[in-house]
Formats: structure tokens, sequence, C-alpha cells
């Protein structure tokens, strides 16, 4: 197979091809590399004033990714007491964990206070109820509806507030006796819309402004996650975006704001690479179908929400125009369409690039198939 350079780094195409030549492993299984995922700690927030990072644990879960992203002494972000029992087994501090799900469950707030851990997002007065009596006294913050044109994964519609109703619900946790420290807000995942971000920063001044108004005194934003990743086209790099989100924060902002980043999909996502199998080729009516051992249900339920991969085959005959399915017997176990790849034999190897973030994670054993490994390498 050659290198694609344009999307992969050599040394992490080095590394998959050396552990397919010499792993017994069978696919499917997901390669993660670990010094890409290094690289990309370093970078995110560097260009943020004041800013702490989380690495939101639902884009990848698995213990070893986790254990080595807390080896660097990053943040975590967490919205379940299953993903703070995989922390707790890491002895991750309560002070580098954060829960930025307005929704929460009883059984997730009674652990997560018990634990220590101490700041909670929230966009409703149900939850502001909640909290006070489950985790009184903790550090809440609200969340802000903002504007998702350019994502690819937008979230804008199942949380979040608009000014009036957070306004009114920071005053009401205060009056719970909680302590409201912040805003929050998502510009939607894989964000290739950096303007996005100065709109969000920008209503959430208009927030903190009526907060001093009504004797809050607010010190944290959190501006979420979103930065895009490269899938099958070049995307804005991270330095880029958090210039302008720096500027603009500081434009508005006291030069003393706590700064929280969320990144999920930025951390893990192209440090992966699915290691997979052609099982079955067929041509229905015009259509060229590709079948794989993963799909849809056990690795790739992005790709129903729009996202394309980039695949990799290790074939020197002509390209066709592919429909790629995965391995279950459920017609909606399609990943892709028109996906021009050179024809490959049954039995042959098929990698799917930038893609270790939200595929393990997401992945059932609808109809028997396992769930792929996560390996890092």
């Amino acid at each position: 197979m050659e290198i694609p350079s344009d999307f992969v780094k050599k040394s992490t195409w080095n590394k998959v091809l050396n552990y397919i030549a010499l792993s017994d492993e069978l696919p499917p299984y997901l390669l993660v590399d670990k010094d890409v995922m290094k690289e990309k700690v370093d970078v995110i927030g560097k260009n943020i004033k004041n800013s702490r990072v989380f690495y939101a644990v639902k884009a990848n879960p698995d213990i070893e990714v986790l254990r080595f992203l807390n080896s660097l002494g990053t943040g975590f972000e967490i919205a379940s007491e299953g993903e703070l029992q995989i922390l707790a087994s890491l002895g991750v501090e309560p002070d580098r964990i954060i829960t930025s799900n307005p929704v929460k469950t009883f059984k997730f707030l009674e652990y997560a206070a018990d634990y220590g851990v101490n700041y909670f997002a929230y966009d409703s007065v149900v939850e502001v109820e909640k909290l006070a009596k489950y985790a009184p006294k903790s550090n809440v913050y609200v969340r802000l509806s903002v504007p998702n044109e350019g994502s690819e994964w937008p979230l804008s519609k199942k949380f979040g507030v608009e000014l009036d109703t957070a306004s009114e619900l920071l005053v009401y946790a205060k009056e719970k006796g909680l302590n409201p420290v912040g805003i929050t807000f998502h510009v939607g995942s894989q964000c290739n819309n950096v303007y996005n971000w100065n709109t969000a920063v920008d209503k959430a001044r208009d927030l903190w402004d009526s907060a001093e108004q009504n004797g809050i005194r607010l010190k944290m934003l959190n501006i979420g996650g979103g930065y895009p990743i490269r899938y099958t086209k070049n995307v804005v790099d991270i330095e880029t975006i958090e210039k302008k989100v720096n500027k603009a924060i500081y434009q508005k902002f006291p030069n003393d704001i706590d700064i929280f980043i969320e990144p999920g999909r930025a951390v893990v996502g192209d440090a992966g690479i699915f290691v997979c199998t052609v099982i079955g080729k067929a041509v229905r009516g015009d259509e060229n179908w590709l079948y794989i051992d993963v799909g849809v249900f056990n690795g790739l339920m992005e790709s129903v929400g729009g996202i394309k991969y980039t695949y990799i085959v290790g074939s020197r005959n002509e390209p066709k125009t592919w429909t790629i399915s995965g391995p279950s017997c459920d017609s909606f176990d399609v990943i892709d369409k028109e996906v021009e790849l050179p024809e490959p034999e049954i039995g042959n190897r098929i990698l799917i690039l930038s893609s270790g973030a939200y595929t393990i994670s997401y992945a059932s054993e609808f109809n028997g198939f396992s769930i792929p490994k996560t390996i890092l390498i």
C-alpha cells in the first residue's frame, strides 16, 4: 500500500504496516498512534491564554487511550457513571474532571459528587434543582445555545438556552445555593466555520454582562469542542482557530478569565486507522457493492450522520465506483456510496483513515458481530 501522504504521517503509516505484517491479531481492529495523540494534546490550548484542556471521553473511552492521556496530565470531560468509573480506576483526580452534559442521571450525580467532581453544566430549572440536591454548593455553568452552521455534526437543538433564559438560570442557581461560575457553548462537532466561535463568544459576553447586572461575578468560559480533523478534505487547523478565538475572547473578556476547552475528535480522530477486511463483492443493478467486516453498527455509526472517510486498499486493479457496506444483515448498514477505489480481492485489507473518534465508542454487538479492539501503537 502506498503512503497517503496528504492524510497520514509517514511514521504512523510505517507503524500501521509493521503491525499488520508482524501481528497475529485478526481484523477488524483500530490502531491508534500515541505520538499523534501526544502532538494534539501539546498543541490544543497552546494559543488560548489561561486555557485548560478536558478530553471529551465519549470520543474514545478505551481504557488504554485514557491511560495514555492521563499520563500526559490532560483533564477529562464526562457524562456518565461509566465514564467516571474508568477514570476512577486510573486514579484521575477529581479536580481534573468536569461534566458538561446538561442533563445528568441521578446515579451519575451522586457518584460524581461523592468522587469530588465540582464542575457541572446545566440548562434547565429541573437540573438546577437536581444539582442543589445531589451536588450542593458545586460550581455550575450554564449551556448557551449558539449557531452550529458549518458543523458536520450539529449539537444546537438538544441542549442550550437563549440569553434571557440563561440569565434567569444563573440567578436561580445562586438562589438554590449553587456557585454559578461560568458559561459554556458548543459550536458543533467537526466545525469548519471559524466564525461560529466569534458569534458564540459575542453571545457569551452579553450573558456575562447580564450576570454582572444581577450581582453574579462569573470567572470561566467553556468553549466546548468542535475542532475539525481531516477525513477526505482539508480543514482549518487548530492554531488558526485558536488564534482567532483567543483574539475574540480577550477583546471582550477580562484578562484573568479561565478558559475550558473540551476536544474529543481533535485529540484521537486522526490518530486512528481501522484495519478491516474485504469480505464480499456484488453487482446490484448498476451499483458495485463492497462488503467489509466493520459497519454502521460495530464502528462506523457516524457515517449515517454524513461523516465521509478515506479508504485505502492494496490493489493495482482499475478503479471502480463502490457502495461500501458493513457485515450485518440489516439494509441500514451502508457506510458510503460513490467511493472510487481500485478493485480489491476478497480477503484483502482495507484501511479506514481518521477513524479514532466516535467509532468504537458508538459500536455495539448487533447481529452478533464483535466490537473491534483498540490497540495503541
